[in-house]
């Protein structure tokens, strides 16, 4: 089907007429949604609507019959005629109201009924026979009921199915309650919302109460009538109760009064009685016997049993209630009703006479009178219901879901935890706290919950941060306290790198002729969002100790509900990532790439990189002009391994004064490094640069001056400089020659010549260069390849590269 014209998306039409005996009811609203047609969500593959069972309509009572149904059909664009059975298409959705009328016939008694106080609540009558209200779910989505009542019994009921307007239901909606409730079981439920999904039964240690009410609603007259059908049969056991009576009123004297008569012989005497026993020859009867009498004993650990589940119930309920009322939710009437109705019946139960005087259950074996006995089975089944927790991947119970805004939430930050468990090392995976004191459990926003990980290549240590911020964090105005951060710990760098990931359900759809179409072309994230993550940036502030403040976050971005990442590519609002670090990346679960590729590259950034995303000052290229221009460091070579031993020896480095071409350069060298070549110093072991110092003096001698070392002849008038060492340091990894030499001297940085792992990085001379080099180092072992083997006569970088052994 094509889509509607833009005009009809704004009409109101009727989508819903049943007509019957008693009452005619028409829901009237948008039939489509304009953020839905423009993002083509709940298609098929071929372009169609999907189609569904889930509008349902059922006659409750025989008083009511039905005359006609008509269903408004997206593909034909108009009223149908339908009845139970045929195909269904979304016709409702979040955010969006629709108007409810139920017109009475013969002013019949008829009232409208939800489980939800304010879906009931805004349903009223309108003079005698007209009820009229407008309905909106919020961000809710899934099933809801509408129900009618006849003189206060039900009479009608219609099944809606409501629509998430910004995803798509199947493909999106129900991969995030997949996600979220795998990685913590029953997050995603909620209690007594406008919408129901259907679910199962699950094996949990932690169920919510929310979960425990759900079951019980079900099971509830199955276990009250399990225990009246116990009562009319109880299982007891036969105790017996033996008594010292008169011989005479003994009417079956058994084996056991042989043992109490030998016991007792003074009860013996010559007189006849009712039996005898011989003694000594001599005939003598007893005067006392014992009798034993046989009794129905109803303390028995099966009964125990029941009694235990009866009151477990009673004392959840409490709880619940108690919950509720702190919460405000037990402010419906007709919950309170039905939660004390319970109560009353089960305090009833624990009176029939059965279980009165039963003992405390200790512990619980699971007997045949448990597993087959009638009512028995039914109540220990009963209890094994209520012992579980409920799935979403099931149909059997209804159960309320979190509106899909806070769903969206809690999604994104359990996704970017899946993400990075992927790929990285998860050092502490106890740290995501869960509340589980109310009626339905919550990420625990009190607390700051953070995941911990390691990046394997590097060793680095990483944090996500779920609505809060890092330690030493804050705002110097209004309080911040964005979704997700996460904190970035770079090697040779004592600065933390922190991004913020801000999870907003909104997208703008760009409506064809709007504003925001006119501007960006496509969908994307609202403005709003966007302004709100520079206000993020630049409003969180780190305190180093004093009073000084720094802006602490590099980037911030909007994380948003949208599935077509290739076409996002070209949206202004990515790309502004790499220009100002600030931008949007859409998130679903089938939508995840862009996202993805992100977090691997600011993880592997360089701590340089990592600086330079967030927006450059003034003045960098000339910064990074000085960084690179300021040559400080002087690497010579060493003619024989007898000039390294006196070179530390005696804490200095000469060389010739022509070998420098440019004089002006000693004033700025701060350091000079050794070079041991390896036609030299093969034999050593130790080939490469080892052994650096800061310099603490310098002057211009003649050679025969230098007493450290003797001269060779001819040599003693020639000019030489004299480079005074403070101290020698032994780096801890030596600068390799990787295949080539240095043949006299050459100039680096300090800064590359703490990072160099070969003597060619050290000739490395342009930002380009620079950054080029620094990045594939990140990612592995790196090669610089020059257009000579001797590194200070090459005149240029040829190629980097990671190098592949």
């Amino acid at each position: 089907m094509d889509s509607p014209h833009t005009g009809f998306l704004n009409q109101s039409v009727e989508l819903i007429r049943i007509e019957t005996n008693l009452f005619n009811l028409y829901i009237q609203g948008k039939p489509y949604h304009p953020a839905v047609e423009s993002l083509q969500l709940h298609r098929k593959d071929t372009g169609a609507w999907i189609d569904s069972n889930t509008l349902q309509m059922e006659i409750l009572s025989d008083e009511l019959v039905l005359e006609n149904m008509y269903v408004f059909s997206p593909e034909q664009g108009q009223l149908i005629l339908w009845k139970t059975g045929d195909k269904s298409y979304p016709l409702f959705y979040e955010t969006q109201s629709y108007e409810l009328v139920i017109e009475k016939k013969q002013t019949a008694e008829l009232t409208f009924h939800h489980n939800n106080v304010y879906i009931r609540q805004a349903v009223k009558p309108l003079g005698r026979s007209i009820l009229s209200g407008i309905l909106n779910f919020q961000n809710e989505v899934g099933l809801t009921e509408l129900e009618l009542q006849y003189r206060g019994r039900p009479l009608f009921q219609l099944q809606l199915e409501i629509y998430p307007s910004k995803m798509d239901y199947k493909r999106d909606y129900q991969m995030i309650l997949s996600d979220i409730n795998r990685q913590i079981y029953n997050l995603s439920f909620d209690f007594l919302r406008k919408t129901y999904h259907l679910t199962g039964l699950k094996e949990t240690h932690h169920q919510s109460l929310t979960e425990f009410f759900t079951i019980l609603q079900y099971v509830f007259d199955q276990l009250k009538q399990a225990v009246e059908r116990i009562h009319v049969n109880p299982h007891y056991r036969l105790e017996k109760e033996p008594r010292v009576v008169d011989a005479s009123k003994v009417k079956k004297a058994g084996k056991e009064n042989i043992a109490y008569i030998t016991k007792h012989p003074h009860l013996l005497t010559h007189h006849e009685q009712h039996g005898f026993i011989p003694h000594q020859g001599q005939r003598l009867y007893p005067t006392h016997a014992l009798e034993t009498k046989r009794h129905a004993e109803y303390d028995t650990m099966e009964n125990r049993f029941v009694r235990w589940v009866l009151r477990r119930v009673s004392k959840k309920l409490k709880q619940m209630k108690t919950k509720l009322a702190v919460s405000g939710k037990l402010q419906d009437p007709l919950l309170d009703k039905k939660i004390t109705s319970m109560q009353n019946q089960l305090q009833r139960l624990l009176q029939l006479d059965f279980l009165k005087y039963v003992g405390e259950m200790k512990q619980l074996s699971v007997t045949l009178v448990l597993q087959m006995a009638p009512g028995y089975r039914e109540v220990y089944r009963s209890y094994l219901m209520l012992m579980k927790g409920l799935t979403v991947h099931s149909d059997l119970f209804r159960l309320s879901m979190k509106d899909l805004a806070q769903l969206y939430e809690y999604w994104c930050f359990l996704k970017i935890n899946e993400l990075l468990a992927r790929k990285y090392e998860l050092l502490k995976q106890d740290i995501i706290k869960v509340n589980r004191t109310g009626m339905f459990f919550t990420l625990d926003k009190s607390q700051a919950a953070k995941m911990v990980y390691r990046n394997q290549k590097t060793g680095e240590i990483f944090t996500l941060y779920y609505n809060a911020l890092p330690r030493g964090d804050r705002s110097a105005t209004l309080g911040q306290k964005p979704d997700n951060v996460l904190t970035l710990k770079k090697n040779e760098s004592d600065m933390e790198y922190k991004y913020i990931f801000d999870a907003k359900y909104r997208i703008n759809p760009a409506y064809e002729g709007s504003y925001y179409y006119q501007k960006y072309k496509q969908p994307g994230p609202e403005e709003d969002d966007i302004n709100t993550m520079h206000r993020y940036r630049d409003a969180i502030v780190y305190a180093d100790g004093g009073q000084e403040l720094e802006r602490s976050m590099f980037g911030a971005y909007v994380l948003f509900p949208y599935h077509d990442e290739k076409t996002y590519r070209e949206h202004k609002f990515y790309k502004s990532i790499e220009l100002v670090n600030v931008g949007a990346f859409p998130f679903l679960p089938n939508s995840t790439e862009l996202m993805d590729a992100f977090l691997d590259e600011i993880i592997m950034d360089s701590p340089e990189k990592a600086y330079e995303r967030s927006t450059r000052p003034r003045g960098t290229k000339s910064y990074y002009q000085d960084k690179l221009s300021g040559k400080n460091v002087l690497v010579g070579s060493l003619r024989e391994v007898t000039q390294l031993e006196s070179a530390l020896q005696y804490h200095y480095y000469h060389l010739p004064l022509e070998n420098i071409s440019d004089h002006t350069i000693l004033t700025q060298i701060e350091y000079v490094a050794l070079y041991q070549s390896k036609g030299k110093f093969s034999g050593t072991g130790e080939t490469g640069i080892h052994w650096y110092g800061k310099v603490s003096d310098w002057k211009v001698v003649r050679r025969g001056e230098i007493k450290e070392r003797p001269a060779r002849k001819g040599t003693e008038d020639k000019l030489y400089v004299k480079l005074s060492v403070e101290k020698w340091v032994k780096r801890e990894e030596p600068i390799i020659s990787g295949g080539l030499g240095i043949y006299r001297l050459l100039y680096t940085s300090k800064y590359i010549f703490d990072r160099a792992k070969e003597i060619a990085e050290l000739k490395l001379e342009t930002e380009e260069q620079l950054n080029e080099w620094r990045e594939l180092r990140r990612k592995g072992k790196v090669k610089v390849d020059l257009d000579h083997p001797q590194v200070d006569l090459a005149h240029q970088v040829k190629e980097i590269r990671n190098d592949i052994d």
